[in-house]
């Protein structure tokens, strides 16, 4: 995935932009499993962006290391809107980072079920100041490499939305 071409350049022009703007950001990954993190990583120069990266696969990890609720994971499940939101919002509050993404979902080839399917998955985007935003995706069951690669794609496109101008 860190081979991929098209993700290696939207990775540097985010890093290159986050550091103009004197942005920092930390992730907060599931079903990536650290990808958005290796992504970043792997442009020199962000470590003046990137502060630091969780990877709570677990539900544990996620109320232990973000505090996100028990309560809320055991009522929602861990691939669910508010997770995500909780994620975010937890990483950007355990981290030095003006901005965090996370990512929760089921990339398979198993774990799904009719209400969440193998594909489905759940961002959360927090940024100090602003309203923590949400997107879904069900990406449909493409494989499990190939739902973490457009979960990485989003997850940066999420990053580029803060840099972009609102009207």
């Amino acid at each position: 995935m860190i081979d991929d071409p098209a993700l290696l350049a939207r990775a540097e022009a985010l890093v290159a932009a986050y550091a103009a703007a004197g942005l920092t950001v930390a992730t907060a990954e599931s079903c990536t499993g650290g990808l958005v993190a290796g992504l970043l990583t792997a442009i020199p120069g962000s470590s003046a962006v990137v502060e630091r990266g969780f990877v709570t696969y677990s539900n544990a990890a996620k109320a232990e290391s973000l505090g996100v609720p028990a309560d809320l994971i055991a009522a929602q499940g861990a691939v669910s809107m508010d997770v995500a939101r909780a994620m975010a919002e937890g990483a950007l509050s355990h981290a030095r980072a003006d901005v965090a993404v996370a990512i929760t979902g089921i990339a398979g080839p198993g774990g799904g079920s009719a209400d969440k399917p193998v594909g489905l998955v759940h961002f959360g985007l927090a940024a100090k100041g602003v309203p923590v935003r949400h997107l879904e995706r069900r990406y449909g069951d493409l494989g499990r490499t190939e739902i973490r690669r457009q979960a990485v794609s989003d997850a940066v496109g999420l990053l580029e939305s803060v840099l972009a101008p609102t009207s």
